[in-house]
């Protein structure tokens, strides 16, 4: 088993990576909200959300057996998936949105293995979504992955967790395409009552060793929490509070939620 290495040549970005460059050059704090595909509403909600003052939305594709979920978004991708929610409906409803932002998907990686990492790669690219999370991969068995995310043209996000050990950190933010996702926390996605000390140590370290924009996401449950992860990252990944807003009250308040990060985040 060997480390993966970066596919594509250094300083040529794809639209994800492209857009949040520009977004963060010109002052701006990253927000990338999270929303279950196939879940009742969820185009309604990205639409609402992009409207809202998004940068890019995170479109999650319904998994049965999920690592990274926490109970909200596992209860969202449940309630979709009994629905008859499958990836190919998810990837047909998204090639539907016209937000006016980048799209990228989260999902794990049984699904890209079975399907093959070029097919499943292109029909990503086909449904319009420009970059692809996989948590469930780790960087060191992903270099099969990476090389043909690069080739299709699609931006492969990597993670970096609070236990990834320096001597591997470098390579994996140069590794990583669009963003690199700083894991606040050592636990699922969710709300918590305060940001995990985790948070902004991982970011640090990223950003220490890479020009790549670095996000902060799991465990942000409060536009005040956010505010505090981007005294150190370039933005945040809201995924449990976004989902839960959906289930609970809609699609619209998804929008009203988003533009309260998006108040706080620009005022600092």
């Amino acid at each position: 088993m060997s480390e993966a290495s970066p596919a594509d040549p250094a300083g040529v970005f794809g639209a994800l990576e492209t857009h949040l460059r520009a977004r963060r050059d010109s002052g701006a704090k990253l927000l990338v909200p999270y929303v279950t595909g196939g879940y009742k509403g969820w185009q309604r909600a990205v639409e609402a959300a992009a409207a809202a003052g998004a940068d890019a939305i995170e479109i999650g594709v319904p998994f049965s057996d999920p690592v990274m979920d926490g109970p909200v978004i596992q209860q969202a991708s449940t309630a979709a998936l009994a629905d008859g929610a499958t990836p190919a409906s998810v990837l047909e409803e998204a090639r539907e949105l016209d937000t006016g932002v980048p799209h990228a998907v989260m999902t794990y990686y049984n699904l890209c293995h079975h399907q093959g990492h070029e097919r499943f790669a292109s029909a990503l690219l086909d449904a319009g979504v420009c970059a692809a999370i996989l948590p469930d991969l780790p960087y060191v068995e992903a270099g099969p992955w990476l090389e043909a995310a690069a080739e299709t043209g699609l931006e492969a996000i990597l993670l970096a967790a609070p236990t990834t050990p320096e001597h591997r950190l470098a390579d994996l933010c140069g590794a990583s395409r669009g963003f690199v996702y700083a894991v606040g926390l050592l636990g699922v996605t969710g709300e918590r009552s305060a940001l995990a000390r985790t948070a902004t140590e991982i970011a640090a370290r990223c950003l220490a060793v890479t020009d790549r924009p670095v996000l902060t996401g799991v465990g942000i449950g409060s536009p005040s929490q956010a505010v505090e992860a981007c005294d150190v990252s370039d933005g945040v990944i809201i995924g449990s509070a976004v989902v839960r807003t959906l289930m609970s009250d809609g699609p619209e308040a998804v929008g009203e939620l988003v533009a309260s990060y998006r108040t706080a985040l620009d005022h600092g």
